[in-house]
């Protein structure tokens, strides 16, 4: 079986900007250099014509490669800027809601160079890089099918539930209709040949080269975050409602079935209060940075973190993020933990209205600026009276804590562990079998 090719959305702006280096085809014809394309009237106007959509493709791609202009990083993220990336393969420019989207069209190999670097530092273990490569392959085809599923499937698929009382949204893939992944934290990290892959990733793609995680046969959604805390979370707790046996709650330690029940709220206090030991558990700089790029660096604290606000910035923060005015905030109460400590569903309490919250990113965006590290916290009030004075949130990793922990991979690399084995420490009886 040849390798698939994977269509993933850059940006989305009402004018791009982009940069062929070397000569890219389009009906026929070549094109070279700075070119500029808009959305006009639901179509994409380029050189003067219009199309409904326009795919400009190499004629070596090896060798040529495209340069998009002011492509935002870090979505909504504490570290969100805009840099200029340059990516091998074909470019697609389509128009959705009134903007036009570029989308890079390549192997999926070729996908996975940028990936590894992009996710984390390309100067990272051998076995890391192996176990990423393999995951990042994984979780890619299985929402290439999972997007297939969706196109075949009439029924209307729905992220969200909503009651007076209940707000419970997820988001995942579903998001994309036109193109297989987006490129941002929302999917994985692919900034194309911006950051440029080592020797040492290229050895890590060609030694996994088609490998995959199946369980009992079947494909695997292979997730992964930065840090998950100490335990893993299972799936349900942050997406759609479906079960996944390798996805299930283990210490990520040398003991994997030692951990405490963190779905009881007494234990999750005591748990994310304290700092057990764990893979993920480590402030070494030299490890840290075989998985964080510099702007993943800009946050010192991984394992164990802290928020501070008060009452007015609270309430204010939450009206602005959620578009529901709560009036002054008294409460917010823990109503159902995962396996990991993570809340997925938070009750928020106001003057003016109560309503429960969840999935885990939701429950991150409504209460922070960019998003909260992880919704693995316990919430301190201080202040006498009705109304606190200050609402102090201590949490627990960074992510969703779903499947592999980038640093607990990392620190298990250093300890001399294979990259087979770091896999089936995350994804629990599960195979690695060859697809292409």
């Amino acid at each position: 079986m040849a390798q698939p090719q994977v269509k993933v959305g850059i940006m989305n702006e009402p004018t791009i900007e982009f940069v062929f280096h070397d000569e890219y085809f389009v009906d026929g014809v070549a094109v070279s250099g700075l070119q500029k394309a808009t959305a006009v009237d639901g179509k994409v106007s380029w050189n003067g014509k219009i199309y409904d959509t326009i795919e400009f493709t190499p004629k070596d791609i090896e060798k040529e490669y495209f340069e998009l202009i002011g492509v935002t990083i870090g979505v909504n993220f504490h570290w969100e800027r805009k840099e200029n990336q340059a990516f091998r393969g074909a470019l697609r420019l389509i128009v959705e809601h009134g903007n036009l989207t570029a989308v890079n069209i390549l192997p999926i190999e070729e996908y996975l160079l940028s990936v590894i670097s992009s996710e984390m530092s390309a100067t990272a273990s051998l076995e890391l890089l192996k176990a990423h490569a393999v995951i990042s392959r994984s979780w890619l085809l299985a929402q290439i099918q999972k997007g297939q599923e969706l196109s075949a499937n009439d029924t209307p698929y729905s992220a969200c539930t909503q009651t007076e009382d209940e707000l419970v949204r997820w988001y995942d893939r579903e998001d994309h209709v036109n193109f297989d992944v987006c490129a941002d934290d929302h999917c994985q990290r692919y900034q194309g040949i911006t950051r440029e892959s080592t020797q040492k990733v290229r050895d890590a793609i060609k030694a996994t080269w088609g490998e995959i995680l199946t369980y009992e046969g079947k494909l695997c959604d292979a997730r992964f975050s930065k840090s998950c805390g100490g335990v893993f979370e299972e799936f349900e707790n942050c997406w759609e409602p479906v079960h996944y046996n390798y996805l299930v709650a283990r210490s990520d330690s040398e003991h994997p079935t030692l951990f405490p029940d963190l779905t009881v709220e007494a234990n999750a206090q005591k748990w994310i209060l304290t700092a057990p030991e764990s893979f993920c558990n480590t402030k070494d700089k030299s490890i840290l940075s075989q998985v964080l790029n510099s702007y993943d660096q800009e946050t010192t604290d991984f394992y164990r973190w802290k928020v501070e606000y008060t009452q007015s910035e609270l309430s204010e923060l939450i009206r602005n993020r959620s578009g529901v005015d709560y009036g002054d905030i008294i409460d917010l109460v823990p109503i159902a933990r995962g396996t990991s400590g993570r809340l997925y569903r938070l009750k928020i309490v106001g003057t003016k209205k109560t309503q429960i919250i969840g999935k885990e990113l939701e429950i991150r965006r409504t209460l922070s600026p960019s998003h909260l590290y992880s919704s693995a916290f316990v919430v301190e009030k201080q202040g006498e009276g009705e109304l606190p004075e200050k609402f102090i949130l201590t949490g627990a990793g960074w992510g969703h804590g779903v499947g592999l922990c980038q640093i607990g991979a990392a620190v298990m690399g250093e300890k001399g562990y294979n990259y087979k084995e770091i896999l089936l420490h995350y994804f629990i009886d599960a195979s690695i079998e060859k697809k292409y």
